[in-house]
C-alpha cells in the first residue's frame, strides 16, 4: 500500500525542489550587499553595464518585493545570470559576506579593524586583492535653498548636530530654529558623517529625524527652511549644498577637482570587499569592469565622481601663495592625488591603481612622462627643514613607482607644510599633487 505525504510534507518537498531547480539555474549569480549610498544606482549601472558586456545581450532589472533591493538580470550561454543588489547600509553588508550569503560587499567607509581581525582566517580585507576603491564621494551638506548660510567648519557643524547650536541665527542665518535630518545607524554615511564631523567630541541630538535613504533624506531638506542634512554627492537634487573647513585651512565646497583629489574636507571612497581573489569569475570580473575607464564613465553618469584622471585648472583663492602661482603657472591639476596608507611610507590601494590611470591618461592624450610634474606636501611639522625633506621624499616615492609603470623621470618637488587642505594632523595633509603641462 502506497503511502500519501501529508499536505505539510508536499509543502516542504516542493520548496527543495524549487530551492534545487533555482541553484541549477542561477550557478553563475552572484549578490551584493551593503551600503545604500552604493547600492540605491551606482552598484546596479556597474552590474548592468558589466552583464551588456559580458553577454552582448539586452539587460532588465526587476524588483524583489522588498524595499531598497533589486535583482539584475540577463542572459548569458543559455542560461539566465542573476545579479541580487541589497542596499541596506554598510554594516549589514559586512555581516553578509561574513555570512557567506553576499559575494560582495558594497561599503560607503572602509573596513573598521574589528572586522579585519574578525574576517582574517578568510582574507586580508585591506588587501589589494580585497580592497576596490570603486568611486570617489563627497559627503554633501545640505540645506533649504533659500538659507543664507554659504559655509561652516566642522566644528560648527559637530555642534549643530549635538544640539549645541540650536538656531540659524546663530551661524550667520535667519532666526530660525535647526532641524537635523541623519541617516541611520546601518549607514555607512552615518558612520562616515559620526567620524568626520562628531568624533569623540560630539553625540547626535535625539531630535534628530533618521533615514535609510539618502534621495529621501535630501528630498525632505529641500522643502523645510529649517532643516540641515548630509548625503552622498549623487542624491543633493534641489537642496543647496554648504562649502566646509577645516582647522585654518579654506571652505571647500565638493565638486569634481575637490572630491576626485580628497581635498576637500569630506570627501570619502566608496568601496567593494570581496573575500581575497574571489573564485566565482563573475565577481572578479565585475571588480575589472567597475575599476577600469568603462566602468568609471558609469560612475560619472551616476552622480559620483569618477577616478578617471582628467586635467582641470584649479581656481585659487587669495590664500595661495605667489611661489606657488609661479610653480604652476604653465600647468593643470589632474583630479588625482596620490595619497599613504597608514606609516607614511607606503602608497595605499587607490594610488597603487591610480599609477596605472595616469599611465592610461598619457596614452590617451598623447603627452608623455616630461609633461608631468608632481608636487609633495605635508603635514605640519616642528620645522620648515622638515616638512620639506617630507614633502620632496614623498613626491620621490611617487616618482620611484611612476618609473615601475614606463613613466619615468618625472619632475618633482616639494612645498612643505604649506597650503594643507586639512587641519594640523589631518592625513590628507600629506599628499602628492600631479600637474600636468597645459595645452
Amino acid at each position: 500500500m502506497r503511502r500519501l505525504l501529508s499536505p505539510k510534507a508536499l509543502a516542504t518537498l516542493a520548496v527543495l525542489t524549487l530551492a534545487l531547480h533555482g541553484a541549477t539555474a542561477h550557478a553563475n549569480e552572484l549578490e551584493i550587499h551593503g551600503s545604500n549610498t552604493v547600492g540605491a544606482t551606482l552598484a546596479p549601472m556597474l552590474v548592468s553595464g558589466y552583464l551588456k558586456q559580458h553577454t552582448g545581450e539586452a539587460v532588465r532589472t526587476e524588483a524583489t518585493g522588498r524595499e531598497n533591493e533589486q535583482r539584475i538580470v540577463a542572459r548569458g550561454n543559455g542560461k539566465a545570470i542573476e545579479v541580487l543588489v541589497a542596499a541596506h547600509g554598510s554594516s549589514t553588508g559586512y555581516k553578509a559576506l561574513a555570512s557567506g550569503e553576499a559575494d560582495v560587499w558594497a561599503s560607503s567607509r572602509p573596513v573598521k579593524a574589528r572586522e579585519v581581525e574578525e574576517f582574517r582566517s578568510r582574507a586580508d580585507l585591506t588587501s589589494l586583492e580585497s580592497e576596490h576603491v570603486i568611486a570617489i564621494d563627497g559627503l554633501a551638506i545640505l540645506v533649504h535653498p533659500s538659507n543664507p548660510v554659504d559655509q561652516l567648519s566642522i566644528d560648527t557643524l559637530g555642534r549643530i548636530y549635538a544640539g549645541d547650536i540650536l538656531n540659524w541665527s546663530e551661524v550667520g542665518g535667519p532666526d530660525r530654529p535647526i532641524k537635523l535630518y541623519a541617516r541611520d545607524d546601518r549607514s555607512g554615511t552615518w558612520d562616515t558623517f559620526k567620524s568626520l564631523v562628531l568624533g569623540k567630541k560630539y553625540a547626535l541630538a535625539p531630535s534628530a529625524v533618521r533615514y535609510e535613504s539618502n534621495d529621501q533624506l535630501s528630498d525632505d531638506v529641500s522643502r523645510d527652511p529649517s532643516g540641515i542634512g548630509f548625503a552622498g554627492l549623487a542624491s543633493v537634487r534641489n537642496s543647496k549644498v554648504l562649502a566646509i573647513s577645516e582647522g585654518d585651512a579654506p571652505a571647500l565646497r565638493p565638486n569634481q577637482l575637490t572630491v576626485a583629489s580628497e581635498d576637500y574636507p569630506l570627501a570619502r571612497r566608496l568601496f567593494m570587499y570581496t573575500p581575497g581573489s574571489p573564485d566565482n569569475e563573475l565577481v572578479s570580473e565585475l571588480i575589472d569592469f567597475a575599476l577600469a575607464g568603462p566602468g568609471q564613465e558609469l560612475v560619472a553618469k551616476s552622480g559620483f565622481i569618477s577616478q578617471n584622471p582628467i586635467a582641470v585648472r584649479p581656481e585659487f583663492d587669495d590664500s595661495v601663495p605667489e611661489s606657488f602661482r609661479r610653480l604652476t603657472e604653465r600647468y593643470d591639476r589632474l583630479t588625482v592625488n596620490f595619497r599613504f596608507a597608514e606609516g607614511r611610507t607606503k602608497l595605499d590601494n587607490k594610488a597603487l591603481r591610480d599609477l596605472q590611470r595616469v599611465r592610461q591618461y598619457l596614452d590617451d592624450t598623447g603627452r608623455t612622462a616630461d609633461d608631468l610634474m608632481l608636487i609633495g606636501f605635508a603635514d605640519q611639522q616642528s620645522n620648515e627643514l622638515r616638512a620639506q625633506m617630507i614633502s620632496e621624499l614623498r613626491a620621490l616615492s611617487v616618482r620611484k613607482a611612476l618609473a615601475a609603470e614606463q613613466i619615468p623621470d618625472v619632475a618633482y618637488t616639494g612645498y612643505g607644510h604649506y597650503m594643507p587642505v586639512g587641519g594640523r594632523g589631518s592625513q590628507r595633509n600629506g599628499r602628492v599633487e600631479v600637474w600636468v603641462r597645459a595645452r
